[in-house]
C-alpha cells in the first residue's frame, strides 16, 4: 500500500476509509498482527468500522519484529526501558515516511520550523543509540537553520545564557526537554520569558520522582515565567505524535487518533469524559501496525481532544511516556 493517501486526508470520512484500507493491508502482510486478528475472530471479513479493528497491545514491540513489509529497515528506534526492562523495537523499513510525519504535524501545529531556533534538552536521549526523539530533533534543529540551534547536554548555564539573549532579541525560541532536565533549569534559574514555547517530553528517567501533570507544569511555568507548558506524546512504537499547547489537553494530526478503551473489557470502548486505556491509530506505521493498545490510562472529550492521565498498575514506566498517578 502507498503512504501517500496518509497525508492528504482532510475529514473524519477520508480518515475511516484509509484507516480500514491500513487495516486490511497489515492484517494481510504483518503475521504477528494477522495471527493477534484471527486470534479474536476479527479479520477483513467481518471488520467494517474503525472501533472494529483490533489494536495491538504494545508489549509485541518488545518480544516480536512487527512489521508489514519484507523490505529491510532503515533504521531501528528502541524504547530506554528500565535496568532488567525489555525494550521496544520498532523496525522502520520507510525513515522518510516518519520524517514527513513529524514535519507535517509541527507545521500543522506551530507552522514552519524555519520560524524558530529549536534548542533541544535531551540529555538521557543523547546518552544511547536509537531514539526516535533524538532523531527527530536532530532534524528539526537542522531544518530550522537557525546558527543558536542546537543541543545541550549537562551546560545548564550556557543554555540559559542563550535564552536570555535570544528571548532578549525576539527570536522565536523552541526548547524542548524531558521533564528532569527542565526541573533542573527552573531550581537553579529563575527566568521571565516572552518568546520562548516550554515544550516537555515527559518522563523522569529515574532522576527524580513522578510528579502530577499540574504540580509539573506550574513549576515549571513559574520557573521559566510562561503563561504555558507544551506537551508532545509520542513514544518508540509510533511514527506520529500528538502536541498539547497546554493544560495537558492534546490533539493530533489528520492521520492520528485516539479511542480510549474500557479499562476492563478491551474489545469495548468508553464514552467521552470517561477514563481508560488509550487506543493511538497511527496512519504513519503503515508499514509495521498503525492500531496500538497503549499501557497509558486518559479520557476523550467531544472536541476529539485527549488526555494522559497516568499509566496502568505494573506497566513499565516507559522514557517517552507522559507522566504516572
Amino acid at each position: 500500500m502507498d503512504a501517500s493517501s496518509i497525508f492528504t486526508i482532510q475529514s473524519p470520512s477520508d480518515f475511516n476509509s484509509v484507516a480500514l484500507q491500513v487495516y486490511r493491508h497489515q492484517y494481510t502482510h504483518n503475521l504477528v498482527y494477522q495471527e493477534f486478528c484471527n486470534y479474536l475472530k476479527k479479520t477483513p471479513s467481518n471488520v467494517s468500522k474503525v472501533v472494529a479493528i483490533p489494536f495491538l497491545p504494545i508489549e509485541f514491540f518488545k518480544s516480536k519484529k512487527v512489521v508489514a513489509t519484507t523490505k529491510k529497515p532503515e533504521i531501528l528506534f528502541t524504547s530506554s526501558g528500565t535496568t532488567g526492562t525489555m525494550t521496544s523495537t520498532h523496525y522502520v523499513t520507510d525513515v522518510s515516511i516518519y520524517e514527513e510525519s513529524y514535519l507535517k504535524a509541527f507545521t500543522h501545529f506551530y507552522g514552519a520550523v524555519t520560524d524558530y531556533c529549536v534548542l533541544a534538552l535531551l540529555p538521557s536521549y543523547l546518552e544511547r543509540q536509537g531514539s526516535s526523539l533524538i532523531y527527530m530533533a536532530d532534524d528539526l534543529i537542522k531544518r530550522s537553520k537557525h546558527p543558536e540551534s542546537g543541543f545541550y547536554l549537562d551546560t545548564l548555564d550556557l543554555l540559559v545564557q542563550k535564552l536570555k539573549e535570544l528571548d532578549q532579541s525576539n527570536t522565536k525560541i523552541l526548547l524542548i526537554g524531558v521533564s528532569f532536565a527542565l526541573l533542573d533549569i527552573v531550581e537553579n534559574y529563575t527566568l521571565k520569558l516572552k518568546n520562548v514555547i516550554i515544550m516537555e517530553t515527559g518522563g523522569m528517567k529515574g532522576r527524580r520522582k513522578e510528579m502530577i501533570r499540574e504540580e509539573l507544569h506550574d513549576t515549571l511555568k513559574e520557573g521559566f515565567g510562561v503563561q504555558k507548558i507544551h506537551s508532545e506524546y509520542g513514544m518508540t512504537e509510533l511514527l506520529s505524535q500528538a502536541y498539547s499547547k497546554g493544560d495537558g489537553i492534546f490533539e493530533t494530526p489528520p492521520w492520528m487518533d485516539v479511542l480510549i478503551r474500557d479499562p476492563e473489557d478491551a474489545l469495548s470502548y468508553q464514552s467521552t469524559g470517561k477514563t481508560g486505556g488509550v487506543n493511538v491509530i497511527d496512519l504513519a506505521n503503515i508499514n509495521s501496525c498503525s492500531f496500538i493498545a497503549t499501557q497509558d490510562l486518559g479520557k476523550k472529550y467531544d472536541d476529539d481532544t485527549f488526555e494522559v492521565l497516568g499509566r496502568f498498575d505494573h506497566s513499565d514506566i516507559r522514557g517517552c511516556n507522559l507522566l504516572v498517578f
